[in-house]
């Protein structure tokens, strides 16, 4: 599921393909839960509008357009944002539903059935597709003045977390500190990856008490979470799944991970093998030596 990371690196990626541009036609599949506006509506409203700017909330896209209009869109846990001819192994195969000989790999992606928003514009350039194999992205067009409720519960931005006022929000809790960090309310952007790999960098275990965490704890923790999520940035997100960056590339992050998904492998720290336990539903991946 795209994180804080590759939202952001899908964001820099998107918007010299967006800003500046005004779109000539929109193309959008059949009404479902993908379209929180009718996609219809989407249709309608969207042609001749120029895209002003384009902003990351949390795991949020919100596009700014010159009516006044926002488009706000979420990529769920499957959804993919690129320009048309991004050339991917990782869209080409899927799409084919099989291996790609070489000679295929190379080929422009020009949309399939999982397609559901295509962005034409006026200039001729290169059109932006949203692609989502499993529905849970969302598209919104929210009117002028129109308030995102969706965005209205989300906690500070992880990027910005700091030791005070994370320590305040975890004082109270008793549920485990890695269901506390993947709460958006909490902190808005953080998802499974990123929190196993900010509580290894802090030596904490993911089944610890939020409560029970002291204040150099939290600082640890506030500096882990900013750290990791920088360079998972710079790395241009994790590529474990279906995340594909807008160019076509993928991300490299999932080659610098500490625990996350390296159950029975060793801690690349002291070589104690990694252990995977279920909180909240959610696998999470620590060090029993390391991690305290």
């Amino acid at each position: 599921m795209p994180e804080l990371p590759e939202v952001e690196v899908t964001r820099r990626q998107l918007e010299p393909l967006l800003v500046g541009r005004r779109i000539l036609a929109v193309t959008a599949t059949a009404a479902s839960r993908f379209f929180l506006t009718p996609p219809a509506s989407v249709r309608r409203r969207l042609p001749g509008r120029r895209i002003l700017g384009l902003d990351r909330i949390g795991k949020h896209l919100l596009v700014r357009l010159d009516s006044g209009d926002r488009l706000l869109l979420h990529l769920g846990m499957t959804g993919q944002i690129f320009g048309a001819g991004a050339a991917s192994v990782r869209l080409m195969s899927s799409t084919a539903g099989a291996s790609l000989s070489p000679e295929r790999q190379t080929g422009g992606f020009a949309g399939d059935r999982h397609t559901h928003l295509r962005l034409r514009f006026e200039d001729g350039g290169p059109d932006v597709l949203f692609r989502d194999v499993r529905r849970f992205g969302r598209v919104q067009l929210l009117r002028p003045g129109e308030p995102p409720e969706r965005l209205a519960q989300l906690g500070p931005d992880a990027l910005e977390v700091r030791a005070g006022p994370l320590a305040a929000a975890v004082r109270r809790r008793a549920a485990a500190i890695k269901a506390v960090l993947l709460d958006q309310s909490v902190l808005a952007g953080v998802g499974n990856i990123y929190a196993d790999e900010a509580l290894f960098l802090s030596g904490i275990r993911p089944a610890r008490r939020a409560r029970s965490l002291d204040a150099a704890e939290c600082r640890r923790l506030a500096g882990a979470l900013r750290r990791v999520l920088r360079r998972a940035i710079a790395t241009g997100g994790s590529s474990i799944s279906d995340f594909v960056r807008p160019d076509g590339t993928d991300g490299a992050y999932q080659d610098e991970r500490h625990v996350y998904g390296r159950t029975g492998e060793p801690c690349r720290r002291c070589r104690t093998p990694i252990r995977r336990l279920v909180i909240g539903g959610r696998s999470s991946h620590f060090c029993p030596r390391c991690q305290r």
